[in-house]
């Protein structure tokens, strides 16, 4: 997009007409903000009996006063309202409420909002239509008969809007301009609905069920699924990465790629935006070999989108966005994906900005159910953004220097190089940044039969003076720090090797975290995975058998049969 404007456009022609509009808009705005929070000014006088176990429920929630708003609806409908009434009329409020922010979203521009960085309001625009759609999918997943996978995936869709909020005031942080702080105030008076949602979710007098059967702690390994939706070719092509019968491709389902002209398409971009809209079969895009100098962006409805690449040494999707450069981090990303069911193999995403231009993101992804297969992604800091939602990446290279896998989605990362790089003199490194914000978001990040090595660089760099182990290391790097409160992220089953320090672990800010947070190791191996001298914090856990089993395939991303359907193969279990 173009760089953000800092004087008035030319609809604002006049002194005096600005002075007009922005007081008409921003009673307009105000008078929509009170109606947000409008419902909790009713006198408690006038209020119905509440059954003494919804009233310790309200109470235990993030937003008590907002969730007493939902039990008087739930009394409306219900002489007895259950819990799981309580939730429903919850998830309708917090459906009401967070639609009107649309109002309020389309009407910011210049003249109410000066951006600082670039795409701040489009994040908070894109991300606030993928809110609602959560919020409406978890309303169809919640009734007096819902099981525990549609309660899991319920839980799921708000832990991502939730998180679409959080990047949305990211964003507007370093912005300015009248209509900021109300637009500020009804995100979190808004947001407090779907709060309160997750935490309902998470009550244990609705979550009493027995889990799904299918041995969820005993490990297995799954090669090849067979999804009936997708053909016998289709799958063949997404085992080997490519076809190789010769046959010609149905165009409607199938475009290639090319630079040299040879294909359907010279550019990336290009493909995704000739695919359906909101596709309920893959749409595979063959992307053969050359370097793409592109950002590509994969929209919500642009779903079950494939990248087969020819090779991640040899495909190559690049870009140089930047945070130094006015981008937003969320924005910086080189290929940016929205769409639910994405998959890659073969390909390697990479962000050039450098280490001085700081956040520079390489792939970015806020979408469900997507997996990513023998593929690089490269940058410095903030090199592969797991937003949101439930990501799988499999044998894949993964480098960068500060917070280099960061995000709050629920991601298993397997059988992959994860390699600290050498950042900028007086840094440090922190492999992960994980941003759980609840303790009710089940979310976090499972790091599982990886090597966690060094660049030569970084090894070098170290090695200077015959020292590559303890307080000698001139490059201090660490497993990971906590972005939110409740970060969670573990490391099973890897080898680590000596350039971590011994600490293993780097707070964010002062002690904030420390307490809440869950940091874990189980079964590593390699000179870096000795817990002898790990920090000693509440939050930090040497983990048993039963504590990895929470972090499985099964357990964090809720379920494998769509694993299955990708064919890209995975462990289960520990």
């Amino acid at each position: 997009m173009a760089s953000p404007s800092s004087s008035s456009s030319s609809s604002y022609s006049s002194s005096s007409l600005v002075v007009v509009l922005l007081i008409l808009l921003s009673s307009i705005l105000f008078s929509k903000a009170l109606d947000l929070q409008s419902s909790s000014s009713v006198s408690s006088a006038h209020e119905p009996h509440i059954p003494p176990h919804l009233k310790s429920t309200c109470e235990s929630t993030p937003h008590p006063e907002a969730c007493f708003d939902s039990l008087k609806l739930s009394l409306s409908i219900s002489i007895n309202p259950t819990i799981a009434i309580l939730l429903i009329q919850s998830l309708r409020l917090a459906l009401t409420q967070v639609s009107k922010l649309s109002i309020l979203l389309a009407q910011a521009g210049p003249g109410t909002i000066t951006e600082t960085q670039r795409g701040a309001l489009d994040d908070c625009r894109d991300l606030h239509q993928i809110s609602i759609s959560s919020i409406q999918k978890s309303l169809s997943r919640i009734g007096q008969n819902s099981n525990h996978r549609q309660l899991s995936d319920a839980k799921v869709f708000l832990s991502a809007a939730l998180t679409n909020k959080n990047t949305c005031l990211e964003g507007l942080d370093t912005a300015s301009g009248p209509l900021k702080p109300l637009l500020v105030n009804s995100l979190n008076s808004a947001y407090q609905y779907v709060s309160n949602s997750l935490s309902l979710l998470s009550n244990t007098k609705l979550n009493n069920m027995p889990q799904d059967e299918g041995g969820l702690n005993k490990k297995r390994r799954r090669l090849l699924g067979q999804p009936s939706w997708m053909s016998k070719k289709d799958r063949r092509i997404l085992q080997s990465g490519g076809d190789d019968d010769g046959d010609e491709y149905d165009p409607s389902k199938v475009f290639i790629v090319a630079g040299d002209g040879s294909g359907n398409f010279t550019s990336i971009m290009e493909a995704v935006n000739f695919a359906p809209n909101n596709s309920e079969d893959r749409i595979l895009i063959f992307i053969r070999e050359g370097v793409y100098n592109e950002n590509v962006v994969i929209s919500s409805y642009k779903t079950n989108i494939v990248f087969l690449g020819d090779g991640s040494d040899v495909t190559v999707i690049t870009g140089n966005r930047s945070v130094g450069d006015g981008w937003t981090t969320f924005r910086s990303a080189t290929v940016a994906v929205s769409g639910d069911g994405f998959l890659a193999r073969d390909i390697s995403f990479v962000n050039t900005a450098g280490p001085e231009k700081h956040q520079a993101v390489a792939l970015r992804i806020n979408a469900d159910l997507t997996a990513v297969y023998k593929c690089t992604i490269t940058g410095y800091q903030d090199s592969l953004y797991v937003h949101s939602f439930r990501q799988f990446y499999r044998e894949c290279d993964i480098s960068g220097t500060i917070d280099f896998i960061f995000g709050n989605a629920a991601v298993v990362i397997q059988a992959g190089n994860i390699i600290a790089r050498l950042p900028m003199h007086n840094q440090f490194n922190a492999i992960t940044a994980q941003s759980r914000d609840s303790p009710d978001e089940d979310t976090g990040m499972s790091i599982q039969n990886c090597s966690i090595i060094a660049s030569d660089d970084l090894y070098n760099a170290n090695t200077k003076g015959g020292n590559m182990s303890g307080n000698g290391l001139v490059v201090k790097s660490y497993l990971g720090r906590p972005w939110r409160p409740y970060s969670r992220t573990v490391y099973m089953e890897s080898f680590i090797d000596d350039f971590i320090d011994p600490s293993g672990w780097k707070e964010w800010s002062g002690d904030v975290g420390l307490d809440t947070l869950y940091y874990g190791e189980y079964s590593n191996n390699g000179p870096g995975s000795v817990t002898d001298n790990r920090v000693g914090w509440m939050g930090y856990h040497v983990m048993d058998y039963d504590d990895a089993s929470n972090f499985t395939v099964s357990q964090l991303i809720v379920g494998d049969e769509w694993l299955d359907a990708t064919s890209f193969p995975y462990d289960d279990g520990v």
